[in-house]
């Protein structure tokens, strides 16, 4: 399903190149749950973002679904992502201006869907995730981890097959989190591939996959018990 090969990123500054990426090869099937880890700096982030197709100054070879990535412009890079891509950050990225339902809305209105579609799924949706009681309310009026739980239900609410997590549960409490991460495992168990960026092992034990980054290289790429018994 996702295929990375020497893919790396850089920039140049006054003392030369740094390097963000690199040669970071990887493979992700269609249906698993990866946890990506690693210290500040280490570039998980910026993996993400290529996952995500959010950016596009990286050079190597990326394949999704069969589509070679690298060889498209930006505006095939952003239907791709339409189509595929939902993405969960942890600052939640809700408009202020808009109510919840207004919100969940907001990305099917880039599709070319009749109102009457966009409105029986936004219902849809509110119900599953048992927000209907807050479908009036702006972002403001929520706590942190109604926010939260409207940003996954926003970024699912297209049916993507791939949902990208960035650091989905780090300013949440602890209850909080689990609710978010017991709803990112519910949907990978119903067929939705999963890549979460975090730096909590407990959430990060939720997936069958976990791959370590350090100064922008993958360094390790294991199941959660093998990890373990590595550090052990």
């Amino acid at each position: 399903m996702i295929k990375l090969q020497n893919v790396e990123k850089s920039f140049e500054t006054p003392a030369g190149r740094t390097w963000v990426l690199r040669r970071i090869n990887l493979e992700i099937r269609e249906g698993e749950f990866i946890t990506i880890m690693g210290p500040s700096g280490a570039g998980k982030s910026t993996l993400l973002g290529i996952l995500g197709l959010l950016d596009g100054a990286w050079t190597g070879d990326y394949f999704l679904f069969e589509n070679a990535v690298h060889k498209l412009n930006n505006r095939q890079r952003v239907e791709l992502n339409k189509r595929y891509i939902g993405f969960v950050f942890q600052q939640y990225h809700l408009l202020d201006s808009l109510t919840v339902a207004e919100n969940l809305d907001l990305p099917l209105s880039y599709r070319d869907m009749r109102k009457g579609e966009r409105q029986s799924l936004v219902a849809d949706t509110l119900d599953r995730f048992q927000i209907v009681g807050k479908k009036d309310l702006y972002p403001p009026q929520l706590s942190g981890g109604q926010q939260q739980l409207v940003a996954v239900a926003r970024a699912v609410i297209g049916n993507p097959k791939v949902i990208l997590a960035d650091e989905p549960t780090g300013s949440l409490h602890s209850s909080h989190g689990k609710m978010i991460m017991d709803l990112l495992k519910q949907l990978n168990e119903q067929g939705t591939t999963i890549i979460q960026v975090t730096h909590n092992e407990a959430w990060a034990a939720y997936g069958n996959r976990i791959v370590q980054m350090a100064d922008g290289w993958l360094v390790e790429d294991a199941a959660p018990a093998d990890r373990a018994s590595l550090t052990r």
